[in-house]
């Protein structure tokens, strides 16, 4: 499992697994959100499994799934507040990391929106997602 993180309190990681979640905890996460809607790929765990090893390592579980064309999604904004939260940080996790970076990008305030922007692109994230919403 590899975790990028965009700032000190929010990060994005491809898709986890409900054996990961306990190091996730140990890493000082206290709020893990799930961009994929579940059945998305053959093999993948179950937002259930998921939410079970979370709540077992005691994190805050969001199933906030988000497809390429669904972007940004019915929790959009649920979302956004959660990434929000410095008290709480967060780790979302999609299929590569690219729909939770986009999310997180497409949320930022507009005065550090430049500045997301470059920290996710100077990650590798294609953010065609978050700049074609934001040019609506």
């Amino acid at each position: 499992m590899k975790i990028v993180q965009l700032t000190d309190t929010v990060a994005v990681s491809a898709q986890i697994t409900p054996e990961d979640v306990a190091e996730i905890a140990a890493a000082g996460f206290r709020v893990l959100i799930n961009n994929r809607p579940d059945g998305e790929e053959s093999g993948q765990p179950t937002s259930a499994a998921v939410a079970a090893a979370a709540q077992a390592a005691g994190l805050e579980y969001h199933h906030m799934p988000v497809t390429a064309q669904s972007f940004p999604g019915p929790d959009f904004a649920a979302m956004s507040d959660l990434l929000d939260d410095p008290a709480r940080p967060a780790l979302a996790f999609c299929r590569t990391g690219t729909r939770s970076a986009n999310l997180w990008v497409a949320g930022s305030e507009a005065s550090r929106r430049e500045l997301a922007l470059s920290e996710a692109g100077q990650q590798g994230f294609d953010l065609a997602m978050a700049v074609r919403f934001l040019s609506r």
